[in-house]
């Protein structure tokens, strides 16, 4: 998309008192991703000539997580239309329109940032475009007082509102395109002359129709100008990430067997014909192919699950592993930063750490790739057919041939040839009859205790 000739400017320096949190408010995460960092992704895709962050409280935390920005500060929060006055530096000569967006707000997409664009340009009159939305419960909110035509006459905050006004359901979401050659001078027109000693960015509305400029509306949905406030909010902006996520995997060919127990990442990528049972969760960068099962309960991060594997139930995948075509990995079984290749079976019991293991490759329940020495970590090789039997530990770093066989309940230290046979445990004794005499005097001595408690 070519540029735009607009600019945008993000405000982010509220201190965010309601998160109770010493984390900046826009970067508390949804979907496992900064708020900020959705948004920034739809300005991105708007392709702007320049992105301003203002920031306040905090600067260090926002402007660590600021790509793609010029970060200017605002000392002293003295409004939202001062806000936006601190960036005249950053945006001199800079030619065109300027968006005024939230960094509390994230998800406004791209698409409603044109129709404001195109809504702008409908008139070469139209000095201002305020985003509005219905909400379902609008009593606290601004209203948006519109002429016959539609033009936006005035904001009224609901505490200044008439009985009449406040039946009014288009709120104001504070969010608006501004005409670039006007705005400055409009907000030098501010006063702060009100109970909170503060500029209010609403306010250009009565300075652009003063300058008789002509004030658009463009209708939003009220998730797509959902604010985060609180932990409530932060909540509330979960669920309905979470929402759109479902929707979007069960539209693209997946089978969830109970979607509302399912948590995505914003980056999760999941194939057509793939079943995911309930309780489970996929944390960043987590890519599913086709045909593969994913049962229930299993937690999934930073890992790559190729066409027909399965994986649980209560498994546990850690980034950087990489499960091949119609691999299984079972119940209780974790991996970690490991390649499983095409068919190989980890079906209980396991953990597997910095390891590649071969195709067709059968590790047995309760197998132990010893991969850390309390210092430094280590790998495992297992070669393509090997048998790993149940209960063994494999102490890295070891390379355990193809076709190799190792024992159950072996501790394998040292390498095992291709189809060689490790056994790695200490040699069997069966004592006959010690288990009858040892039962026998055992009882005798429980006996004798209990006779000598009662006092016999």
């Amino acid at each position: 998309m070519p540029k735009h000739q607009i600019s945008v400017v993000v405000l982010a320096a509220g201190k965010g008192t309601r998160m109770k949190s010493k984390l900046h408010k826009v970067l508390h995460a949804i979907g496992g991703k900064p708020m900020l960092h959705h948004l920034l992704d739809s300005v991105e895709e708007l392709s702007p000539q320049k992105t301003v962050l203002v920031v306040g409280a905090d600067r260090e935390q926002v402007e660590a997580q600021a790509r793609s920005c010029e970060v200017v500060t605002q000392t002293e929060q003295l409004g939202t239309g001062h806000a936006v006055m601190v960036t005249k530096p950053a945006l001199q000569g800079i030619a065109g329109d300027v968006l005024v967006l939230y960094g509390d707000v994230p998800f406004i997409p791209t698409k409603l940032m044109e129709q404001m664009i195109t809504a702008k340009a409908a008139t070469a009159n139209t000095g201002l475009v305020v985003l509005g939305f219905r909400p379902k419960e609008p009593a606290k909110y601004g209203r948006l007082v519109t002429t016959p035509d539609g033009a936006l006459e005035r904001i009224v905050e609901f505490k200044d509102a008439t009985d009449s006004e406040r039946q009014i359901n288009l709120c104001n979401s504070g969010m608006m395109l501004i005409d670039g050659s006007k705005m400055f001078p409009w907000l030098a027109s501010l006063s702060n002359n009100n109970a909170s000693g503060e500029y209010y960015l609403t306010d250009l509305v009565a300075a652009a129709r003063a300058d008789d400029y002509n004030v658009s509306v463009v209708e939003a949905s009220e998730e797509d100008v959902l604010g985060i406030n609180s932990r409530e909010d932060l909540a509330l902006a979960e669920a309905t990430f979470q929402g759109k996520m479902r929707q979007r995997a069960l539209s693209g060919g997946v089978t969830m067997t109970d979607p509302s127990t399912v948590y995505f990442s914003y980056d999760t990528h999941i194939g057509a014909d793939v079943t995911i049972e309930p309780g489970v969760v996929f944390g960043p960068n987590v890519t599913i192919e086709d045909g593969v099962t994913i049962k229930a309960y299993s937690h999934i991060e930073g890992a790559h699950i190729r066409t027909g594997a399965t994986v649980g139930p209560f498994a546990r995948l850690r980034p950087g592993t990489d499960v091949g075509e119609n691999a299984k990995i079972g119940n209780f079984v974790e991996v970690k930063k490991a390649k499983l290749e095409q068919g190989v079976k980890v079906s209980h019991l396991s953990y597997i750490g910095d390891a590649t293991i071969g195709a067709e490759a059968n590790i047995g329940a309760g197998t132990i790739t010893c991969n850390y020495d309390g210092f430094l970590k280590f790998e495992t090789h297992i070669g393509a057919g090997a048998f790993i039997g149940s209960n063994s530990a494999l102490v890295a770093p070891v390379t355990i041939g193809d076709g190799a066989l190792v024992g159950a309940g072996s501790v394998i230290t040292k390498d095992v040839e291709s189809d060689a046979l490790a056994v790695a445990r200490g040699q069997q004794r069966n004592r006959a009859g010690f288990a009858a005499t040892f039962r026998e005097t055992q009882a005798a001595k429980k006996a004798a205790q209990s006779d000598k408690k009662k006092g016999r």
